[in-house]
């Protein structure tokens, strides 16, 4: 495990747009397993700096995003999918074909589920995993539990991360209570994982993530087993 501490949160963005920037040159064809949410946000906007500048090309980049919301179309602009085409895909040369988020509206979400971790699995797995990390110690929405699931699943979303996220919606109601989510397995399977974390309301789940006891309890913690671990945070 590698903890890189940086001063503030525009140096942790480029921290992150360095390390997938250096994925994508060395391996042009990379899978990259992608993240929402606040943090990741400052990263898309360095990489689009980057391909802009004539630094990168994303042309035979294939992505894979952690998650969605149930019952969110992908034109609902508080989905998975809008923002990952509004704060990353609309602005490179991505082909959006081979850009991958699980569907939340789905007619079989079970079906869904079992889908998308064959896709995984066909693609030869993911090589560089971003994430970004709950309140709770939530990674994906893996949320804390008597047990790992391993596979993609729905997942109700815990009281913490409703509240969270709630402030993207118009109120604590419209905020959806459940969400397909990639498992551990194809999580902890990434050839590296990145994990990025902001803000002095982090470091309390963080230490517990990263230096306490391994626990479904704090789904994060897991990743203290995982060989190629990079942690960029900031307060």
């Amino acid at each position: 495990m590698k903890v890189i501490h940086t001063e503030n949160y525009e140096q942790l963005s480029r921290q992150a747009a360095n390390i997938i920037g250096a994925q994508i040159i060395s391996k042009p064809n990379c899978v990259l397993g992608l993240a929402t949410g606040s943090t990741p946000i400052g990263a898309y906007k360095e990489l689009i700096a980057r391909y802009e500048n004539g630094d990168l090309d994303f042309s035979e980049v294939t992505s894979v995003n952690l998650d969605e919301y149930c019952g969110l179309t992908p034109d609902n602009d508080q989905s998975y999918r809008y923002f990952m085409n509004t704060n990353l895909f609309d602005h490179v040369n991505i082909n959006k074909d081979k850009t991958n988020v699980p569907s939340g509206i789905a007619e079989d979400p079970e079906a869904e589920c079992e889908r998308y971790d064959r896709l995984i699995e066909e693609l030869g797995g993911i090589d560089l995993q971003l994430l970004g990390i709950g309140h709770n110690g939530h990674i994906g929405f893996n949320e804390p539990d008597d047990k790992y699931t391993k596979a993609t699943h729905i997942v109700e979303l815990g009281k913490s991360t409703i509240e969270a996220n709630s402030r993207f919606f118009a109120s604590y109601d419209d905020v959806p209570k459940s969400a397909i989510t990639m498992g551990m397995k194809s999580i902890m399977n990434a050839k590296k994982v990145l994990l990025v974390a902001s803000g002095k309301d982090k470091q309390e789940i963080l230490k517990k993530a990263l230096y306490g006891p391994i626990t479904p309890n704090v789904p994060a913690s897991i990743l203290q087993l995982h060989p190629d671990l990079t942690v960029i945070e900031c307060q």
